[in-house]
């Protein structure tokens, strides 16, 4: 799984400046996505697709969460009932084992980073222009830096995670 690292620029000149200088760095312009709000021009930029300029990810991490509280519901739903009717057997570990397995996946998904577009609705809709760039978890930090260095102007905006494979 990949970091995707946001930064928010006042306009198209800044940006271009800095998806230059981070392809010079080795970043595939690929891993660059630009999002606007409705109207900007983003020409010369890497334009974010439509999964990403709708936060598909976010869309699916919300559904995840509330598939997992529903599981997490229904399974102890179950305990209670086979508890009250059947009396201490080995059916009742089946739903305290899923209920298990809901609370440790739960706990790795807590700690994943978690920054949504809707975030920067009002710096979108005034003209700023979104870059998102994914990379390996080992290179968060340098490309951090790196625009934080080079490009005072960009407000770093957070981390979240990505995968290539869904485009997302």
């Amino acid at each position: 799984m990949r970091r995707r690292l946001y930064f928010l620029f006042p306009d198209k000149e800044h940006t271009r400046s800095a998806v230059d200088e981070l392809a010079r760095e080795g970043i595939s312009v690929s891993n660059m996505h630009t999002h606007g709000a409705s109207g900007t021009a983003l020409d010369g930029l890497p334009i974010s697709s439509s999964r990403q300029a709708h936060d598909a990810a976010g869309h699916l991490e919300n559904f995840l969460w509330n598939a997992n509280l529903l599981s997490f519901i229904v399974a102890f739903g179950i305990f209670i009932v086979l508890a009250f009717t059947t009396g201490p057997n080995q059916w009742l570990f089946a739903p305290a084992i899923l209920m298990a397995a809901n609370f440790l996946i739960g706990i790795r998904f807590v700690r994943l980073p978690n920054t949504h577009l809707n975030e920067f609705k009002d710096a979108l809709a005034h003209g700023e222009i979104l870059l998102m760039v994914d990379v390996s978890e080992d290179r968060v930090a340098a490309v951090e830096k790196l625009i934080h260095h080079h490009h005072p102007e960009a407000a770093v905006g957070g981390v979240s995670w990505g995968t290539p494979a869904f485009d997302l």
